[in-house]
């Protein structure tokens, strides 16, 4: 089928932003494996994603979209690899030829990749085909499991570990993997630079590990999927409380990994997941407003994931070798299993933050738990541990901090430090509905 109209083109636009919106990451995964380097699977990616606009208005949209852009990726990248290879025969003095500053030229390493890579492809290639040699249902899907272990390999730093998979598994902007590490965009992205050059440098192997070197992997791994599920579950900035793609992603990822590693942290980290995203349909009003825990309407929670989530949480904790994750899930079940607002055991979610601060210290789960202590003892009492915090310059930026102040601050009737907070906690939010929720309690204060 193909479409000479202009609403016909503009559809199958749609059909490709859509594609581009679900799939893209899944496709830069497969072109990843296929061609062994970060930066030429994304150029094929964008090539693959033109091509489709060009040619799908005029042929009609594949049966199987994601197939045939790997496809159409993989040769454009073939097609560049000649061309690259091109240069690599090239004497020694051509450098200082006056068609040596050619803008398709790369550096020596790359043509160097582009040589070894070109025959083994073209070998492989038949053009116009989606080559079953390469497209197997059961590899592509497990691509992005393969991706992650390759960008949480022991031989990159933790924190580049991170940065790199939230950038290439999931497609997150260097500016949103900056706010929840809560650093410079420009600190971020010279990280994820070097991070893939150590990976092309050291030759580190696109694959799942074996079975024996699982468990010492699995906790980046886990690291990576929790931040990834927070971008979704909490989105940085924007005009929306929420990213259903990431948080979904990440539930899917964390399934794969407890097929393949049925650890009990991973499944804490899945019981959590789940427990926070049965809440999604009550966190933000039908004008997408900011809808606060105590305020939701608890009939809208989704009680097939909260059942699944709890019993996971029973199950990781039975094993008696749980960790940050599964407490967080106990914490989460524990407003699950309330009624109300009212009925939550509050001094039950204080002692389980107590052990989380043992397993896990941290400025973040410490707020959680001064906010915990002021539902359980009073806004003074969670007030004074939230400016012991502050006072050390602990997260001084981090925008939930001043906003937690601010509500206690204005619970107990100090107008002036509530405003003075608030308006802290609305110069660091970059979210719109949050601005929104802030700027509405700001102005609620009495003069």
């Amino acid at each position: 089928m193909s479409f000479s109209n202009d609403n016909g083109a503009e559809r199958v636009r749609e059909t490709v932003d859509a594609v581009y919106r679900s799939d893209s990451r899944r496709v830069f995964a497969t072109l990843v494996r296929l061609l062994g380097d970060f930066d030429l699977a994304e150029e094929a990616l964008h090539d693959a994603f033109r091509a489709a606009l060009e040619q799908w208005p005029k042929q009609g949209v594949p049966a199987n979209p994601r197939a045939w852009l790997v496809s159409a990726g993989r040769f454009k990248a073939i097609d560049n690899l000649r061309r690259s290879a091109r240069f690599v025969a090239l004497p020694e003095d051509a450098a200082e030829r006056p068609d040596s500053d050619d803008p398709t030229e790369r550096d020596d390493a790359h043509f160097e990749h582009g040589a070894a890579s070109l025959t083994e492809l073209a070998e492989r290639s038949a053009v116009g085909v989606v080559d079953p040699a390469f497209w197997d249902e059961d590899a592509v899907e497990d691509d992005r499991l393969r991706l992650i272990f390759t960008c949480c390999h022991p031989a990159l730093a933790p924190d580049a570990q991170v940065a790199l998979t939230l950038r290439e598994v999931c497609g997150l902007t260097t500016e949103e993997i900056a706010r929840a590490f809560l650093a410079a965009p420009p600190t971020l992205a010279q990280r994820i630079v070097r991070a893939k050059a150590k990976i092309r440098d050291a030759r580190i192997p696109y694959q799942v590990p074996a079975r024996e070197d699982l468990p010492e992997r699995v906790d980046a791994v886990l690291r990576v999927i929790y931040l990834v599920f927070n971008e979704g579950y909490s989105a940085s900035l924007g005009g929306s409380v929420t990213r259903h793609d990431l948080s979904e992603e990440a539930i899917r990822l964390v399934r794969l990994l407890i097929e393949l590693l049925p650890e009990p942290e991973a499944q804490g980290l899945l019981a959590l997941m789940l427990l926070h995203e049965s809440r999604r349909a009550a966190r933000t009003s039908p004008r997408g407003e900011l809808i606060l825990l105590d305020e939701q309407d608890r009939r809208l929670w989704n009680r097939n994931r909260i059942e699944e989530g709890c019993a996971l949480v029973e199950r990781a904790l039975s094993s008696r070798r749980f960790g940050p994750y599964t407490l967080q899930a106990a914490i989460a079940a524990v407003h699950a299993e309330a009624a109300d607002a009212a009925e939550t055991d509050w001094a039950q979610i204080v002692g389980l933050y107590d052990f989380l601060l043992r397993a896990e210290p941290s400025p973040v789960v410490e707020l959680n738990r001064a906010v915990a202590v002021a539902m359980r003892d009073g806004p003074a009492a969670g007030l004074v541990l939230i400016d012991a915090i502050l006072a050390r310059g602990d997260l001084k930026d981090y925008h939930l901090a001043h906003a937690a102040r601010a509500d206690l601050c204005r619970r107990l009737g100090r107008a002036s430090e509530a405003r003075a907070a608030y308006q802290r906690a609305l110069g660091l939010t970059r979210q719109e509905p949050e601005r929104r929720f802030l700027e509405r309690r700001l102005n609620a204060l009495p003069d």
